[in-house]
């Protein structure tokens, strides 16, 4: 998203889920915030898409939007569903796989 498309949607009211869409075979993206402090991005999921297994140095929260994810986190498999929101620790391994279409958002914040 381009800054000037960012500025499009402050202080206006938005449906989350509606600002990326599903593109078959991939995962799309779209960061609505990036700044100093913390990034706030929004993706989308085709079914069986995820993230490989990454760590990052700070923490992290996903909120699932629609669908279905198996996240693991530390070695353990979690299991998430729409409306549901998940805070990931700095420095622990975590990947992502969509069971289902997925859309989450994203929220990192930095120290």
């Amino acid at each position: 998203m381009r800054k000037e498309e960012a500025g499009e949607i402050r202080g206006k009211v938005v449906e989350i889920a509606a600002l990326v869409r599903y593109q078959e075979g991939a995962v799309v993206s779209r960061t609505l915030i990036d700044k100093k402090v913390g990034t706030m991005t929004v993706f989308a999921f085709d079914r069986g898409q995820g993230l490989s297994e990454h760590t990052t140095p700070h923490d992290a929260v996903i909120i699932d939007l629609e669908g279905e994810v198996e996240v693991t986190l530390g070695g353990e498999s979690i299991h998430l569903g729409t409306g549901q929101m998940l805070i990931m620790p700095a420095k622990v391994p975590h990947a992502l796989k969509a069971i289902t279409r997925f859309k989450m958002m994203l929220i990192m914040i930095r120290e």
